[in-house]
Parts: structure tokens; C-alpha cells; sequence
């Protein structure tokens, strides 16, 4: 059916009418903020027709019934929805598998370090590839807190 199909202004100005109505006995019984809200509800339909966005609002909603009708009853639109569903899975899938397979690297390395390091307490030699590790100074933590500052600082000379 069409929005031209119906007649819009007679039913808009009905149903303002009787929303009018009611307003009055609304106002009359339960006080003037309930009339004054029913009036503005009573408003409405008409507003809509004179505004056009009954018919915007016609189309919207006949789009989205012939959409659900059209995906509940099409078997291609079906097929496509399980197609997506599957891609989403392969996605998860494959998004935890490259997850596992960086882990698996990162302890892997952290063990290939571990068996290099010398019982004694005495520096491991580094691996094949990778830079030795930089030397703190003996300086307590809370002074080595703010030399790595202090250097950049006299670099820059800034004292």
C-alpha cells in the first residue's frame, strides 16, 4: 500500500480532535500540566502530516518491513547472513591463533635467555644478534631515579 493510498488529513485531523477532547477532560479531572501534555500529544499527528514527516516516517517503515520480509523468507539473504557469521568466526579464529603464536615467541625467547645466564651471578653473554645489556652504575635507586635526567639536562645545557 501507498502513502497516497490513504487519506491522511481527514484520519490526522481526527485523531487531533479527539486527542483535543481528551485534553479537556484531561484538564479538567487531573489538573492543567495534564492537560497541557495531552494537548501536546493531541498536536502531533497533524504536525506530522503539515511537516511531511508522516510520509518520511510512512517510508521508513514500509523499508523496514519489506527488509525483514525480504530476510526472513529469501534463502540467499539467509546464505549471506551465515557467510558473514563465518567470516566473523575466522576472524576470532585467527585473531587468537596469531595471539597464542606471539606468546609462544615471547616465552620462547624469555627461556632461550634464561639458559644463557651464568650461575654465578656473573654477566651472561649476550645472545647471537641481540645488543648487550646497558650497565647501571652502583649509585643507590633513588639517585639513579633522576641521573638519567640530570644527563639529558647537561646535554642540552640546561642546568
Amino acid at each position: 500500500m501507498s502513502f497516497t493510498a490513504i487519506a491522511w488529513t481527514p484520519l490526522c485531523v481526527g485523531i487531533t480532535v479527539v486527542g483535543l477532547v481528551l485534553s479537556y477532560l484531561a484538564f479538567r479531572r487531573r489538573g492543567l500540566a495534564a492537560g497541557l501534555r495531552a494537548t501536546a500529544w493531541s498536536l502531533l499527528p497533524l504536525a506530522a502530516l503539515l511537516t511531511g514527516i508522516l510520509e518520511t516516517l510512512w517510508n521508513v517503515v514500509s523499508t523496514l518491513v519489506s527488509f525483514v520480509t525480504r530476510l526472513v523468507l529469501s534463502p540467499m539473504v539467509w546464505t549471506g547472513i551465515v557467510l558473514a557469521g563465518l567470516s566473523v568466526l575466522l576472524f576470532v579464529v585467527s585473531g587468537a591463533l596469531r595471539g597464542r603464536a606471539v606468546t609462544r615467541d615471547r616465552k620462547g625467547s624469555t627461556a632461550a635467555d634464561a639458559s644463557t645466564a651464568a650461575p654465578t651471578g656473573a654477566p651472561a653473554a649476550a645472545p647471537a644478534g641481540k645488543a648487550k645489556p646497558v650497565e647501571r652504575s652502583a649509585q643507590p635507586a633513588a639517585a639513579d631515579d633522576f641521573s638519567d635526567i640530570e644527563d639529558l639536562l647537561r646535554k642540552r645545557g640546561i642546568d
